[in-house]
């Protein structure tokens, strides 16, 4: 029997050439076609990740914290009987293997980093370190450091830290994390649990998330990160960091596949300003702002749901420029402006002290104005003193299905907090909470709401009316429970 095919050439003889020139063109685009999308779905996982797990391993570090935690200055409990700290208390010491003898002890953190440089800069955390009087590196090869703190940044929770070597040290690159695709194979590498260096494998699981910080800019990855990877990298397959690991989202606090990694283009800038000025100095424009929803727009008589609507004007650089109150700022510095987080980033990048167009729509029109940004930093120092000393209540409040009054020097020492910690104790928790579901329990103390410090009940009360303000749906709580922290997040929706 002859082939099939030779039987439709013999028939394809017959048929007019243009038109059999036609047919076997389609026949070609389509084998075409169908291969690429055999190669696109044949296209799997690497052989193996063990060349690229050699050549950043080096870079790698683990990083042990210690801090000394006072002395009782009496002896026996400090805790009233009776009160809703007992029990949490009496467990906890005797897990501890802690007595009342007033005797100083040390508490201890681990957490990961790594080198961006041969003179020994290493990016990390700010919550590993936090509060540390000792800080000591271990890399790869088994040699240990002792590190100085450079600066922190608590709203990106990055820190920079300094060792000093007689050998340059290997260190690692920072790629741009906006090339980043869903679907892109990424490493994480660092201390998990505890455990010594650690690689694990995944890929970009989402672009952009933000948590609760101003300045998120999230990576989310199903790489398995676990307490101990904070602070360590985020590795591109070309070797290059392109986010630093900063939180899961958990009902147990172990990797369930949802983890988050500060994006290296966001990282890359604050360390610069850290390593030049050991702070911060972001940009200030002076506005309270939000989004423009599809509702807005139509009410405003513009085209599309895109901008900045401001609602309030302070004095500041917007008002000394002359912006005013529903303004919609569409552009900044000469790029168009999406929403509030845009613009927000957008501000912190700019230079302090020049002058920045800015085109508004006020009125059904457009018009361009010029404003000289302050620092943000020192404007929310200024805002932090108040005009009149007000006293502080009330003293416990329930939010988010949680009992919460401020921390006392009794109570940080009796949890094994480093002597000065602040935050907000969690005396009580609704079981049929949400926050009951994520873990949170007595004892736990709240240190940090939308990536700021909270010491006061209207700290915490404060960060979650500033999400609702900028719509978001979720709050990141930093919890610290025997000086272990982990951040969970919790609903805000009214």
């Amino acid at each position: 029997m002859q082939s099939n095919a030779v039987s439709l050439v013999r028939k394809a003889e017959d048929i007019p050439r243009d038109v059999f020139r036609l047919f076997l063109a389609l026949i070609l685009g389509a084998s075409l076609v169908l291969g690429q999308a055999v190669r696109a779905d044949a296209r799997g996982a690497p052989e193996s990740f063990a060349d690229l797990a050699q050549q950043i391993s080096p870079s790698v570090v683990n990083i042990t914290t210690s801090t000394t935690v006072a002395a009782s200055t009496e002896r026996g409990p400090i805790i009233p009987e009776g009160s809703p700290f007992e029990d949490f208390f009496r467990d906890f010491m005797d897990r501890q293997g802690r007595g009342d003898d007033g005797a100083p002890r040390r508490s201890e953190a681990l957490g990961s980093g790594f080198v961006i440089s041969e003179d020994g800069f290493i990016v990390t955390n700010n919550h590993v370190i936090e509060g540390a009087d000792d800080i000591e590196i271990e890399f790869f090869s088994g040699n240990r450091l002792n590190a100085t703190l450079v600066g922190t940044d608590p709203k990106t929770d990055i820190a920079l830290l300094k060792v000093d070597s007689d050998a340059p040290l290997p260190f690692v690159p920072f790629g741009d994390s906006d090339l980043m695709r869903v679907g892109d194979w990424v490493v994480a590498m660092g201390n998990p649990l505890g455990q010594g260096f650690s690689v694990s494998a995944g890929i970009v699981s989402a672009r952009n998330r933000a948590l609760s910080g101003t300045y998120d800019d999230y990576i989310q990855t199903d790489a398995a990160i676990n307490r101990g990877n904070s602070g360590g990298p985020l590795f591109n397959m070309d070797g290059q960091v392109i986010g630093v690991n900063t939180a899961i989202l958990s009902p147990n606090g172990g990797s369930i596949g949802i983890g988050f990694s500060m994006a290296s283009n966001v990282v890359t800038k604050v360390v610069a300003q850290l390593k030049e000025f050991g702070e911060t100095r972001r940009g200030w424009l002076g506005v309270r702002i939000q989004d423009v929803t599809p509702d807005v727009a139509e009410a405003m008589g513009l085209a599309d749901a895109k901008g900045a609507l401001i609602t309030d004007v302070p004095d500041g650089p917007a008002k000394d420029a002359g912006m005013v109150a529903g303004d919609v700022i569409l552009s900044f510095d000469g790029a168009e402006v999406a929403d509030t987080r845009e613009l927000v980033r957008r501000v912190a990048d700019a230079p302090i002290g020049e002058a920045v167009r800015v085109l508004v729509m006020r009125e059904g029109k457009t018009q361009t104005l010029s404003v000289t940004l302050g620092r943000r930093e020192e404007a929310e120092a200024d805002e932090a003193v108040p005009a009149v000393a007000v006293p502080e209540t009330p003293t416990e409040a329930e939010v988010l299905g949680l009992t919460v009054q401020p921390v006392t020097a009794e109570m940080a020492e009796a949890l094994g907090l480093p002597a000065g910690t602040e935050g907000l104790a969690v005396t009580a928790v609704d079981q049929v909470s949400e926050a009951y579901a994520k873990g949170l329990r007595e004892g736990d103390v709240i240190t940090e709401a939308g990536q700021q410090k909270v010491v006061r009940i209207k700290d915490l009360q404060d960060r979650i009316d500033e999400a609702q303000e900028a719509g978001r749906k979720s709050l990141l709580l930093l919890i610290r429970r025997g000086g272990d922290p982990r951040f969970v997040a919790l609903s805000i929706e009214e």
